[in-house]
C-alpha cells in the first residue's frame, strides 16, 4: 500500500538528482573500514559538500567513537516514531552531518510496513538535501549489508594483506556480482607495509575477479600503516583533523576526490533508502 505523504513528498523532489551514495563496506572486521569511511566524509565534506555520513551497522555499530559523538538518539528512534531524522541527525566537522547506529537495526527487515513506510518518509528528505551519503555498513556478507551495498551507486571494498581478509573481500565481491550490482567496485588496502604491496593485493584480487566473475574491479588506493592513524583512533578523532599534513591524509584526501567524483546520483523515481527496503524484502 503506498503512503500518501511519502508519495507527495517524492512529487515534490521529482525534479532534483538524489545525492550520490557511496557504501563502505568489508568481507571482515578489523580492517579499518568505520574509520576510512569516517575520513572519507571529512574530506569529501571539506571540498564544500553537503555529505551524510550514516553508520549502517545494524549490532554493533561504533562511528559515534570514531567521531567522539555522543548520540542519545538514533535510527530506531525515527523507526518508533519518537523522533523525527532531523532530531537525530549530530553536527559534524566540516559541515559534515552524522547518523549513528543502533543495536535492534537488525530487525530491520521484519518491521511493519508502516514502520518502513515512516523511515523511508524521513530518509528521503536527506537523500535530496545532500550531495553525498556516505554509508558505513557492518562487516560481513549478512543480508542487511549487501542490501545496502546493492542500493548504492558505487561500492568501496577496504582490505588488508592478510589472507584471511582478501579471502572475505573477496566473497563480498562475488556476492556483489553474482546478484547483479550494476554500479563500480573499488578496492582499497588498507595497512600495506608499502604503497607498492598495496598495488599488489588490488592487481591479484582484478585479475581474480575478471577471470572467475568476468568483473572489474577498480583501484581505489593504498593507505599503509601509520602510527599517527592509531593515535588518531586513540584520541577518536579523524586522523585528516588530527594530522592534516600527513601522507596518510593527502592520501585519503585523493582517494575521497576519486571516489567522489563520480557524478550526482540517481533520480528521485526510487530513492536509495526504498532500494535498501526492497532488497531487505
Amino acid at each position: 500500500m503506498d503512503n500518501p505523504a511519502l508519495n507527495l513528498h517524492a512529487s515534490a523532489v521529482a525534479s532534483r538528482p538524489a545525492a550520490t551514495v557511496l557504501a563502505v563496506t568489508s568481507g571482515k572486521g578489523g580492517v579499518g573500514k568505520t574509520n576510512i569511511a569516517a575520513n572519507l566524509a571529512v574530506c569529501l565534506a571539506a571540498a564544500h559538500r553537503r555529505v551524510l555520513l550514516m553508520d549502517a551497522d545494524l549490532s554493533l555499530g561504533n562511528l559515534d567513537l570514531v567521531m567522539d559523538i555522543h548520540s542519545k538518539y538514533n535510527v530506531s528512534h525515527v523507526i518508533s516514531g519518537d523522533k523525527s531524522i532531523e532530531e537525530i541527525v549530530q553536527d559534524g566537522p566540516q559541515g559534515l552531518q552524522i547518523i549513528c547506529g543502533a543495536s535492534g537495526l537488525d530487525r530491520l527487515a521484519d518491521i511493519s510496513e508502516s514502520e518502513q513506510h515512516r523511515l523511508m518518509e524521513h530518509l528521503c528528505r536527506l537523500q535530496y538535501d545532500t550531495d553525498t551519503i556516505v554509508i558505513d555498513t557492518a562487516a560481513g556478507i549478512s543480508r542487511p549489508v549487501i542490501s545496502f551495498c546493492l542500493a548504492a551507486d558505487r561500492v568501496l571494498v577496504v582490505t588488508t594483506p592478510e589472507a584471511t581478509a582478501m579471502a572475505d573481500s573477496y566473497g563480498m565481491i562475488k556476492v556483489l556480482v553474482r546478484k547483479g550490482y550494476a554500479g563500480p567496485i573499488s578496492l582499497l588496502v588498507n595497512m600495506a607495509r608499502t604503497t607498492a604491496e598495496g598495488k599488489q593485493v588490488y592487481q591479484r584480487m582484478a585479475d581474480v575477479a575478471q577471470k572467475f566473475l568476468r568483473a572489474n574491479l577498480y583501484y581505489a588506493g593504498t593507505l599503509p600503516k601509520d602510527e599517527r592513524l592509531c593515535a588518531a583512533v586513540r584520541s577518536r578523532t579523524p586522523v585528516v583533523l588530527a594530522y592534516p599534513k600527513s601522507e596518510i591524509s593527502s592520501s585519503l584526501a585523493v582517494i575521497a576526490a576519486r571516489l567522489g567524483g563520480t557524478g550526482r546520483g540517481r533520480q528521485a523515481d526510487e530513492s536509495f533508502f526504498r532500494r535498501v527496503i526492497r532488497w531487505l524484502n
